[in-house]
């Protein structure tokens, strides 16, 4: 098991820039995918980003792709996501969860942070 902490949202006007970071607990972390998730009021958990255990691997929702880093380190047991060029519709509930499995699915993540806001204004 592995307990995770979001950190970093806040608000910004469209076209600037936040970094999220979620803070793990446990020594296996390196075993771990970790994923970014997203949750805007009224609308279903969607898959934002998504980074291997060894950090060599990523993957992006085509929505951020271009404009949003995943990034993790090992010796701080961190995951970063750097946020760029926001927009209103990237204003949501922000979550990390850690997977076993290389998947972008929610339902193949096990543990789950209680989340950070990010509010985007035009």
């Amino acid at each position: 098991q592995v307990q995770l902490a979001e950190s970093g949202g806040g608000s910004v006007q469209a076209g600037g820039s936040l970094t999220l970071s979620c803070a793990a607990s446990g020594r296996t972390f390196s075993r771990y995918a970790l994923g970014w998730f997203r949750q805007a009021p009224g609308k279903d958990r969607e898959f934002v980003a998504l980074i291997s255990g060894n950090g060599e691997n990523n993957y992006y929702a085509a929505p951020v792709r271009g404009r949003f880093t995943i990034s993790r380190d090992s010796a701080k047991n961190t995951v970063y996501l750097q946020m760029r060029s926001l927009r209103r519709e990237d204003t949501a509930d922000y979550y990390c969860a850690a997977s076993a499995l290389w998947a972008v699915d929610a339902i193949n993540y096990d543990d789950w942070g209680l989340g950070t806001q990010v509010t985007v204004s035009s």
